[in-house]
């Protein structure tokens, strides 16, 4: 299910609390059978420089962004196998997985919830089927003349309580500029500090932004391959 936290208000806070109940809790959405998708294929393995964690890239599940996958995004990337994507509806306020029998109560909760600075979540990628807790989510914004850079830090200084936050840019596999940022994160409702990552790129239809969260800095640390993965392969539509 989608899985938002407060931003930087206290009202947001509350909003969060609430959408937590009502949802059933964090980080644990329905979905997937665990199986591998067919046709998924081994990528060439890259070093995570930009996470300061080695790892491989994970192998891909399919791609994602295109028309007719399951989220249709500026950009098109690999998804690692056995993770599930799914488009959230900014406009209805939850992805489907969401909706509950109060449906209107829920989506005017989470509307609150679906805008972090000049972003708007498009797209979330489940990593439970695949065995894991968190999700890569994809952010997309209107176009204009801002940098990913510039879009990136909005979007961090729209989270509460981010420090040590590191920026740098690099080159995604498909050719873009890209700007990356690793970050821990303190929730307010587990009371535990955590690793969390992110990168913007900028492109003729608005910026994107991948997120990478998780249950905590292990899960994260976990999921870092699925990462790695998207960013090798990502590219404008």
């Amino acid at each position: 299910m989608v899985q938002f936290r407060a931003g930087s208000t206290g009202g947001r806070a509350l909003v969060a609390a609430a959408l937590v109940t009502v949802l059933g809790g964090c980080g644990h959405s329905a979905g997937g059978d665990g199986k591998k998708p067919a046709g998924a294929s081994p990528t060439a393995t890259a070093t995570a420089q930009s996470t300061g964690v080695e790892d491989t890239a994970a192998a891909s599940g399919g791609t994602l962004g295109a028309a007719g996958s399951a989220c249709r995004l500026p950009v098109t990337f690999d998804v690692a196998a056995g993770w599930k994507a799914e488009a959230i509806d900014a406009g209805a306020g939850l992805s489907k997985a969401s909706k509950g029998s109060d449906g209107g109560a829920n989506g005017d909760l989470a509307e609150a919830l679906l805008h972090q600075g000049p972003v708007t979540a498009s797209c979330e990628v489940d990593a439970k089927p695949a065995g894991n807790i968190g999700f890569l989510r994809v952010w997309t914004g209107k176009t204009g003349k801002a940098d990913a850079g510039s879009v990136l830090r909005e979007f961090v200084a729209a989270e509460d309580n981010v420090t040590q936050a590191k920026y740098h840019s690099f080159k995604t596999g498909g050719g873009l500029s890209a700007v990356e940022v690793t970050y821990l994160y303190k929730s307010k409702l587990l009371d535990e500090t955590k690793k969390e990552c992110a990168f913007a790129v900028t492109t003729p239809n608005g910026p994107v932004v991948l997120h990478l969260g998780g249950m905590d800095t292990e899960e994260h640390d976990a999921m870092l391959p699925a990462y790695e993965l998207a960013k090798q392969t990502l590219k404008v539509s």
